[in-house]
C-alpha cells in the first residue's frame, strides 16, 4: 500500500538569513548539522550529495532562490519511493531569522510504519541540531565524524549503556549535564540539547555530539567538531563505542 508523508517544522533562530543560507545550501554548512559528508552543486538543476556510511544519495535541486528558498528531491523509484526537502528563510528585524522546513515523500509497501517512525524521530534530531547549530555556532563550519558501534546489539540496551557512560539518567532530557572522560577522547563536558526514543544530542563549547539508533544498523555516533582532528576523533569514538557497547 505505502504511505505518503509531509512533515513541517519552524523555528526562529538568532542568525542572519545569510548565515542560515550557508547552513542549508552549502556542503560545509550541511556537514555542520545533518549526517555524513555533503556536497552541493548550487543553482537550479544542481545536486545535493550525501555520503553516510554506505548510504550515498544524490538529489536534484528543484528550487534555488538564494537567502529565501532552497529545495531538492530524489528521483522516484519504480515502487514510488522518493523524498524531498524544502527550506524557507525569512529575515526578521534585529538580525534573527525564521526557518521553515518541509520534508515530504512516499514510503512503499505494507511495512512502512517502522521506517516512518525512524524517519520521523531522526528528522526531529536533525532539525533540532540545525537550530542548535544556528543558535550557538552560526558562521562557523564543523567537520563531521561518523562512527559505528558493534553490530548485533539492541538499541534499548545500547541507549541505557550510552546514558550511563555519559553520566545521564535513563530518561535523559534537554538541560541535563553530560560528561565523558576517556584517554583517547579526553574530557567532554556538555549539556543535552535533544533526546527522544531514538537519539541523544549533547552540545559542548566546540562540538555537537549525537548518538542515534541506526535503522537496521548498529548504534551510530554522528558528531560535528568545530575544533580538533576529525580523522583522529573518528578512531577514538569507534574505540569508545566498542568499549561502551561491546
Amino acid at each position: 500500500m505505502g504511505h505518503p508523508f509531509e512533515q513541517r517544522k519552524e523555528a526562529e533562530v538568532p542568525a542572519t538569513p545569510d548565515e542560515v543560507w550557508a547552513a542549508i545550501a552549502s556542503g560545509p554548512g550541511i556537514n555542520s548539522w545533518f549526517m555524513g559528508r555533503n556536497e552541493v552543486q548550487p543553482g537550479a538543476g544542481g545536486t545535493v550529495r550525501t555520503v553516510f556510511g554506505e548510504y550515498a544519495p544524490e538529489l536534484d535541486v528543484t528550487a534555488w532562490d538564494p537567502v529565501r528558498r532552497f529545495a531538492y528531491r530524489s528521483g522516484e523509484a519504480p515502487d514510488g519511493r522518493f523524498i524531498a526537502y524544502e527550506f524557507l528563510v525569512e529575515g526578521r528585524a534585529g538580525g534573527s531569522t525564521v526557518l521553515r522546513t518541509v520534508t515530504s515523500g512516499f514510503l512503499p509497501g505494507d511495512d512502512w510504519a517502522e521506517e516512518f517512525e525512524a524517519m520521523t524521530l531522526g528528522g526531529e534530531l536533525y532539525f533540532r541540531t540545525l537550530v542548535e547549530y544556528l543558535t550557538h555556532f552560526a558562521g562557523r563550519f564543523a567537520e563531521p565524524v561518523t562512527a559505528f558501534g558493534p553490530p548485533g546489539m539492541s538499541w534499548t540496551r545500547d541507549r541505557a549503556l550510552l546514558c550511563r557512560a555519559l553520566g545521564l539518567p535513563d530518561d535523559a532530557t534537554p538541560g541535563d549535564q553530560a560528561r565523558v572522560t576517556a584517554d583517547d577522547i579526553g574530557s567532554v563536558d556538555g549539556v543535552v540539547y535533544f533526546a527522544n526514543a531514538h537519539a541523544i544530542g549533547v552540545r559542548t563549547q566546540d562540538a555537537l555530539y549525537r548518538f542515534l539508533r541506526g535503522f537496521a544498523k548498529p548504534t551510530i555516533a554522528a558528531h560535528h567538531l568545530f575544533a580538533g582532528d576529525a580523522a583522529k576523533a573518528q578512531l577514538a569514538w569507534e574505540s569508545w563505542l566498542s568499549r561502551t557497547l561491546g
